[in-house]
């Protein structure tokens, strides 16, 4: 008997949601209701120096006030450290993990290419550190980081496939390879944390029996390092649907960053729940 299927919203509650949640929210909504299962919400607050308690009570209060609801409780991922930490030990005893001693501009500096998102790609320089060099930054508290061998971790691994379901959810499951080479050495422990975005969302997925899930599309290539850690860590990956973005006048995505406005603003200028709906294409 196939499982129930569960789907999961996971916002970061490191500023307010815009209308780019708000559709990714109500697609997921949508899609487990057309599917007979369970949208969660699962509430990303590992960097623990951006993520703010107003912004965390504001996404229940936004997700609330679109008429949305979940099961309770809900997941944080700051409670969940020893977890994760305990997830990238074993990806260590497994000779997959190394330190990164290196700055955004050593890195900046000295890469040859870019990733899938643009950034400099890391060009590898502590991968083969001696070990004496590694105590001895170690010892004098260097800011450290913990990457994944990408090379080692793809021949250990194997070709890797996932499992794509779109434009909706219902329809037919295609499967292509995956191709993480492309990232690179990601980083799967930041300084200071014992996680990453990475190694929580494969590892959380899994924990809450995740089966559908759906992101936009400008997580599709990061997906590719996702099954590849559901294989190291031997966990099964879901299904995933990559829904499209929202834009904003110059064709950029809409983004807390850039100050996109906020669904509380809307709400205050007299937006109701049924106008975002409508706009959004939910009506």
């Amino acid at each position: 008997m196939s499982p129930r299927p569960i789907l999961r919203f996971a916002p970061s509650p490191n500023g307010p949601l815009h209308l780019g949640h708000a559709f990714s929210a109500l697609f997921t909504w949508q899609a487990a209701a057309a599917l007979g299962g369970t949208a969660l919400l699962r509430i990303e607050d590992t960097d623990i120096e951006r993520c703010k308690p107003e912004f965390d009570a504001a996404i229940t209060h936004d997700l609330a006030w679109l008429g949305l609801s979940w099961p309770e409780p809900v997941w944080r991922q700051s409670a969940r450290f020893p977890v994760y930490a305990e997830a990238a030990t074993k990806l260590r005893a497994l000779g997959l993990l190394y330190p990164c001693f290196c700055s955004r501009s050593d890195i900046a500096a000295h890469a040859t290419g870019t990733d899938p998102d643009g950034a400099p790609l890391y060009p590898g320089t502590c991968r083969h550190l001696s070990k004496i060099d590694i105590f001895e930054r170690l010892a004098r508290g260097d800011a450290v980081q913990y990457r994944l061998d990408m090379d080692k971790a793809i021949t250990m691994a194997g070709p890797q496939t996932l499992t794509v379901a779109g434009p909706l959810v219902t329809d037919r499951p295609q499967v292509r390879y995956a191709n993480p080479a492309r990232w690179g050495d990601v980083v799967l422990q930041r300084k200071g944390t014992p996680t990453s975005y990475h190694l929580s969302v494969v590892i959380d997925d899994a924990a809450q029996g995740v089966t559908h899930v759906t992101r936009g599309r400008d997580m599709e290539a990061a997906t590719d390092i996702h099954v590849l850690l559901a294989f190291l860590l031997g966990l099964v990956p879901p299904i995933y649907t990559f829904h499209k973005l929202l834009l904003d006048d110059d064709g950029k995505k809409l983004s807390k960053s850039k100050g996109s406005p906020s669904l509380a603003s809307l709400h205050e200028a007299g937006w109701t729940p049924e106008r975002v709906r409508a706009e959004l294409g939910f009506g």
